[in-house]
């Protein structure tokens, strides 16, 4: 692979990385939402298997398979599973619940509104692009070059999980900053070796296992996963 096609097939990797973020926050339904993210890994996992081409390391292309298999396949199944678990079949409820049901599988009343989540994500890929630029001019190749979309994405991520009142949503969030965390190690250093990574996805999976408990607790006490609804929890 030569570079100048290595370097369109990066950039390109790394527009759907920062594309599918700014997706999620543009969506309200949560199926659609982690079906974005699920893109998102898929988007990872190139531009990892992009990096282990071009450097001729196979560990990289290892890694890029397990990214894939974990973030855009594992992380999604367990989301749906969570959310498939607060719908109950609709023939088995009134309306009223069928209602309540959809209600519950909808980032309804986010704590920003669409326009200003989208206005916020451009300020936030702007700042991204300011900060990293001393980082890029220290070692300007294409890999550093993509750097902003890493620090974007980790932004974006962190404006997700503290702007979105599902349970379920907030997770995306914080899996969304994780990914964002990884793509940076990966564009500043080149990769990481395959037992950091395979250390970090088993506690990202556990992390994503306990939330989904959680949010089926949650379900059960307090029939949604709102997170406004744990105010009423008290000593």
């Amino acid at each position: 692979m030569n570079d100048s096609v290595y370097t369109q097939l990066l950039d390109l990797a790394c527009g759907a990385f920062l594309l599918a973020a700014v997706v999620v926050l543009w969506l309200r339904q949560l199926s659609s939402i982690v079906r974005a993210f699920a893109l998102q890994g898929v988007a990872l996992a190139a531009v990892a298997g992009l990096l282990g081409v071009h450097e001729g390391r196979w560990d990289l292309l290892a890694v890029a398979v397990g990214i894939g298999l974990l973030r855009a396949g594992a992380l999604p199944h367990l989301i749906r599973r969570a959310l498939a678990a607060g719908t109950p079949p609709a023939a088995h409820h009134s309306t009223h619940h069928y209602e309540e049901d959809v209600s519950e599988a909808r980032e309804t009343q986010p704590l920003v509104n669409v326009a200003a989540s989208l206005l916020s994500a451009a300020l936030l890929t702007l700042l991204a692009y300011a900060v990293a630029r001393p980082l890029v001019e220290l070692d300007p190749t294409p890999a550093t070059s993509a750097l902003p979309v890493g620090l974007a994405v980790v932004l974006i991520g962190f404006f997700t999980l503290v702007t979105r009142r599902r349970a379920l949503a907030q997770v995306v969030g914080f899996l969304l900053l994780d990914n964002g965390i990884t793509a940076t190690a990966f564009l500043a250093a080149s990769g990481v070796p395959l037992i950091v990574e395979l250390g970090v996805s088993f506690d990202v999976l556990l992390a994503v296992l306990v939330l989904q408990i959680l949010t089926t607790r949650m379900r059960a006490a307090f029939g949604g996963t709102g997170i406004d609804d744990l105010r009423e929890l008290r000593d």
